[in-house]
C-alpha cells in the first residue's frame, strides 16, 4: 500500500465506524438529530458573531436575572415610578401651570394673539441663555445676528432647495456655504460637500457613504473603527445602517486615541477610521496624522469629526495659536464634518459635510429611478429642506467674515 492510498484507507475506516454506530438508529431519528445539531450550530454561530462582546452580554444577562428577583423587582419598579413622577413634576413646574394645546382651535387665532402667546412660551424657563454659559446649547448670541437672521429667514421662509429650479437663489447660497467651508479646511478645486441639519446628520451621511463604498468593494458587513470618545452619532449610524462599530480605547495620559489599539482593531471589513478635532468629552484633538497613516497603509478612508471645533481650529493660526494640521492638508483625510450652528454662530439647524473629491460624495446620494411618481433623488437624509436656515447660515457667515472669526 502506497502513501497516496493512506487517506482513502482512513476515510473508509471512519465511514465504517460511523455506519456501525448509526446502524441501530431508525432513518427518521437520523433526520431529526441532523436537523437539531445543525440548528444548534447555526444558533451558536449567530451568538458568537454578535457585535457586542461575550462579556458585555453576560453582564447584561446577569443584570436582567438579578433585577427580576421578586425581592428586587418591586423595589426597582417603585424607584422607576418615583423617578418618572419627579421628571413629570419638573417639566410641569417649568411650564408654570400653562395648559397644553391638545387640539386645533375652533377658529384660527389672530396674529396679535399668536404674538402674545409666543412671548409667554419663550418666557418659560429660568435659564438666562442669552448671556451664554450654556455649553452645548447656545454658542453665540447678539442682537445684530438676531436681526439679520430674522429678516433673512423671513425672505426665504417658504423656499426649498429640493426644487433648485424653482429656488435657484437658495441653491446658490447652499453651494457658497459649502465652498466657503471647503476653503476653510484647505480644500482644492476637487473638494465638495453638502449641507445637513446638524452634526448627527453629517456623521450619518458620511457613514452611509463609506458603507456603500465598502459594499461596492464586496465587504458584506462594513466596520467603523472609532475612539471611545467619538461622538455617539457614529454608534447611531452603525445601528441604523447595519454596520459594526469597534470602539478603541484612549491614552489615559493624553486623552487621545491609542494608535496601537486602533491598528489592532483594523480588519478586512474596516471601511472607516474616525478621529475627532476635538472630541466632546475632553476637548482634545486626536492625532490626525497618526490615524491617517493607518488609513493610507490599508487604503481605509479617514473621517475627521470637527463638528465642535469646525469654526475655531481653522482660525487658530490667525488668532496666534499653533496647532497640528487636522484638515485636507493631511494626506489621508477623506472627509470632515463641521457644524455651522455651534461656533459658526448661525441659528440651529445647519452643518456641513465635505469630501476630498466627488467620487466619495457620490456614495452618499440616494436615487430611486423607478418610483411611479418620477425620479426621486436627495443628497442627504431628508427630501424637502428649509431654505430659511440655509439662508441664515449663509448670511451669518458673510456677516462675521474671516477676520471676525479670528476674534470671536
Amino acid at each position: 500500500m502506497s502513501v497516496q492510498d493512506l487517506p482513502g484507507v482512513y476515510l473508509n475506516a471512519i465511514r465504517q465506524e460511523v455506519n456501525g454506530m448509526c446502524s441501530s438508529l431508525e432513518p427518521w431519528l437520523l433526520v431529526v438529530v441532523t436537523f437539531v445539531v445543525s440548528a444548534c450550530i447555526f444558533k451558536m454561530h449567530g451568538f458568537l458573531r454578535k457585535d457586542e462582546s461575550l462579556l458585555e452580554r453576560l453582564k447584561r444577562l446577569c443584570f436582567n436575572v438579578i433585577k427580576n428577583f421578586p425581592i428586587l423587582k418591586g423595589y426597582i419598579s417603585k424607584k422607576m415610578e418615583k423617578t418618572k413622577e419627579e421628571i413629570t413634576s419638573e417639566v410641569l413646574k417649568v411650564n408654570k401651570g400653562m395648559p397644553f394645546m391638545l387640539k386645533l382651535p375652533e377658529t384660527g387665532w389672530a396674529k396679535e394673539k399668536i404674538f402674545v402667546e409666543t412671548e409667554k412660551y419663550t418666557a418659560l424657563g429660568s435659564c438666562d441663555w442669552e448671556k451664554g454659559k450654556v455649553s452645548g446649547a447656545v454658542y453665540n448670541y447678539n442682537e445684530e445676528l438676531v436681526e439679520i437672521a430674522t429678516r433673512v429667514y423671513g425672505q426665504c421662509a417658504w423656499t426649498n432647495p429640493l426644487h433648485h429650479d424653482i429656488f435657484p437663489g437658495v441653491h446658490k447660497m447652499e453651494a457658497e456655504v459649502v465652498r466657503m467651508v471647503c476653503s476653510m479646511f484647505h480644500g482644492d478645486e476637487n473638494t465638495c460637500g453638502v449641507m445637513t441639519s446638524g452634526g448627527t446628520e453629517s456623521i450619518l451621511m458620511a457613514c452611509k457613504a463609506y458603507r456603500d463604498r465598502a459594499l461596492s468593494l464586496g465587504i458584506d458587513r462594513p466596520q467603523i473603527v472609532a475612539p471611545v470618545t467619538a461622538h455617539a452619532a457614529f454608534d447611531k449610524a452603525a445601528a441604523l445602517m447595519n454596520m459594526k462599530i469597534v470602539h478603541v480605547r484612549i491614552d489615559e495620559s493624553t486623552m487621545m486615541v491609542d494608535l496601537k489599539a486602533m491598528q489592532k482593531s483594523i480588519n478586512k471589513n474596516t471601511c472607516l477610521l474616525v478621529a475627532s478635532a476635538p472630541h466632546f468629552p475632553h476637548g482634545i484633538i486626536d492625532p490626525i496624522e497618526g490615524v491617517t497613516l493607518l488609513g493610507l497603509r490599508w487604503n481605509i478612508p479617514v473621517h475627521v469629526d470637527s463638528c465642535l471645533g469646525g469654526f475655531l481650529l481653522p482660525f487658530m493660526d490667525k488668532a496666534g495659536f499653533s496647532i497640528p494640521p487636522f484638515d485636507f492638508r493631511v494626506k489621508g483625510v477623506t472627509s470632515i464634518s463641521c457644524d455651522t450652528h455651534k461656533y459658526g454662530s448661525t441659528p440651529k439647524g445647519t452643518s456641513v459635510l465635505i469630501y476630498r473629491d466627488q467620487s466619495l460624495r457620490h456614495f452618499q446620494f440616494f436615487v430611486q429611478p423607478n418610483w411611479p411618481g418620477g425620479i426621486y433623488a436627495s443628497p442627504s437624509m431628508p427630501g424637502s429642506r428649509s431654505g430659511g436656515v440655509i439662508a441664515t447660515c449663509w448670511a451669518t457667515m458673510l456677516h462675521i467674515g474671516e477676520i471676525g472669526r479670528a476674534h470671536v
